[in-house]
């Protein structure tokens, strides 16, 4: 016999079966990308801590060994996981496949996307385009390689003893060779040879018992019945750097019995250092360590906001201005510099022409459209570059929304041969700085960065970048800056929301300009100048 309930108990037990249905819709939505989030960041690898701190240089690291081909008949195991991390010179940019094939992965997770360099040209052209570009590229390598950059290998029981690395001479002076040495067993008449080829070879002092053959020549010979005293007459060689060459290397070959060995003798220049008197008060004068830059397009309501914000908490710093627009308006007040551009010259020319007037030791780049808060402490961002060896550190930009970005990017470059190399971007960073908790070591930031004016001025801005651009700069700069980022030096950024019955002649204008419709021709600029200038083939990011 069936048994039935009462239609009020029913209906309250349909209703309470109907809401936990609703409430486990609603935890599984919530789980179910939380879950995936979890498991994505926890496979990551934690980031490590590294002291970046100014400190006593150390002995350098030892080089690295190639094997001989004496032992090839040996069989080897090869370990595939570290096989991956050696360059094979045959890089290639492919696209990367979601691990977890779940609804939504696309949305959770960033996709790497590719780019081929060689697409922006037509077929017609690329051929001599590969031909210009690989003449650039010897003539590159000429001007940037020397003989300090072979790797040498010392040999094993050698009676020779002599410096591997770290020897030195000014173009067309003289030093003394340190540390060498001849280890033999004994024998009538111990001798050695020493032969250069961008200069010449003494003695400061000369010892008994030693003979001295190709005194003030480009060979030398020194011979002796006794081992001490040849020794004696090895402290005392001197090398004449006689071809003036600023930047370039010596390979001198010293040999015995049956022995040679080379070495390096570098040939350059002392670096002048460029020195900032920034007072003697005490803690950080930011008006004396500090220029504000920044480059303007007709938005002088947005750069004028800038100013103000600028002078809240800054009163004294210099600010320099540069303007491209057609009809500049001039900005006056105390310590305010602008220069004016030819109308349209863009974006990076800016950037050069502001940072060239800078005469503080530290610059920082803000766009016309920040502004700043209570949270902007500058004097963080030049606690960090003082007491590190970072040349360049990012804060973090806040929307009108409340989102903050830093915008930190990894950059690497991977060998490929002949076609050309491999650019490859990925979001975040390498490391975290020992005792800035907030700050990060990375190669990109955000469009908000305090920087060392020189290391910025030598790095520059490509001028043929006039619309959109940013993280070529990085690029360039890859080698050359040491890039940090710490995200609690924060700007904010003034709201792009507006109606477009509001919009002012002057903001469509600028729309006009910033945003073109021909966005295809400022991407070909930009691949051109991969593909040729930096010898890219093509790209990977996220």
């Amino acid at each position: 016999m069936a048994v039935g309930c009462p239609q009020t108990a029913c209906s309250r037990l349909g209703k309470k079966m109907r809401a936990s249905r609703r409430h486990l819709c609603v935890v599984l939505m919530a789980a179910v990308p939380l879950a995936c989030f979890f498991l994505f960041t926890w496979s990551m690898k934690p980031y490590s801590v590294v002291n970046i701190h100014y400190r006593t240089r150390g002995n350098p690291e030892p080089g690295v060994h190639i094997s001989s081909q004496k032992y090839a008949h040996i069989p080897i195991q090869p370990k595939s996981d570290v096989m991956r991390l050696l360059s094979h010179n045959s890089c290639q940019c492919v696209r990367e496949e979601n691990v977890l094939n779940l609804p939504f992965s696309a949305k959770l997770f960033s996709q790497v996307n590719v780019a081929t360099f060689q697409n922006a040209y037509n077929a017609s052209e690329l051929e001599e385009v590969k031909r210009r570009r690989a003449q650039e590229y010897h003539s590159f390598l000429q001007r940037h390689q020397s003989a300090a950059d072979q790797l040498l290998i010392a040999k094993a029981n050698s009676p020779l003893e002599y410096p591997t690395q770290g020897v030195e001479v000014r173009p067309l002076k003289t030093i003394l060779i340190p540390g060498l040495s001849l280890q033999a067993p004994p024998k009538e008449i111990y001798w050695v040879n020493l032969t250069a080829t961008l200069g010449t070879f003494s003695v400061a002092a000369e010892v008994e018992e030693v003979k001295v053959a190709g005194d003030r020549q480009m060979h030398l010979t020194l011979s002796s019945p006794r081992l001490s005293h040849l020794n004696r007459q090895l402290e005392f060689v001197t090398y004449t750097n006689t071809l003036f060459h600023p930047h370039t290397a010596d390979t001198v070959q010293f040999g015995t019995d049956g022995h040679q060995a080379s070495f390096t003798i570098k040939i350059h220049h002392a670096v002048v250092p460029k020195l900032y008197d920034t007072g003697s008060e005490d803690g950080y004068n930011i008006s004396n360590l500090v220029t504000i830059a920044t480059k303007t397009f007709l938005r002088y309501d947005k750069l004028r906001t800038l100013i103000d914000s600028i002078r809240r908490f800054y009163p004294t710093v210099t600010i320099v201005i540069a303007d491209d627009s057609e009809q500049p308006e001039r900005v006056q007040g105390p310590y305010i510099e602008q220069y004016f551009m030819p109308f349209g010259k863009g974006w990076f020319a800016g950037r050069n022409l502001a940072i060239s007037q800078v005469t503080t030791k530290y610059v920082l780049w803000v766009d016309d459209d920040f502004i700043f808060s209570g949270n902007t402490r500058v004097e963080k961002l030049v606690d960090v570059l003082e007491k590190t060896t970072l040349d360049l550190v990012g804060g973090a930009v806040r929307e009108i929304t409340g989102y903050t970005t830093t915008y930190r990017q990894q950059i690497g470059v991977e060998a490929g041969g002949e076609a050309g190399d491999c650019l490859h971007i990925r979001r975040g960073y390498h490391h975290v700085i020992d005792g800035f908790p907030n700050c990060v070591v990375t190669d990109g930031v955000i469009n908000f960065f305090l920087a060392r004016t020189e290391k910025l001025q030598q790095v520059g801005f490509d001028p043929r970048l006039a619309r959109v651009a940013h993280l070529e700069f990085f690029i360039d700069g890859l080698g050359m800056l040491h890039v940090g980022s710490c995200d609690d030096v924060i700007v904010n950024h003034a709201s792009k929301i507006k109606l477009p019955w509001t919009r002012t002649d002057s903001e469509k204008t600028y729309a006009k300009f910033r945003y073109p419709k021909s966005f295809h021709d400022s991407a070909r600029v930009k691949e051109t100048l991969f593909y040729f200038k930096n010898r890219f083939k093509c790209m990977t990011s996220n």
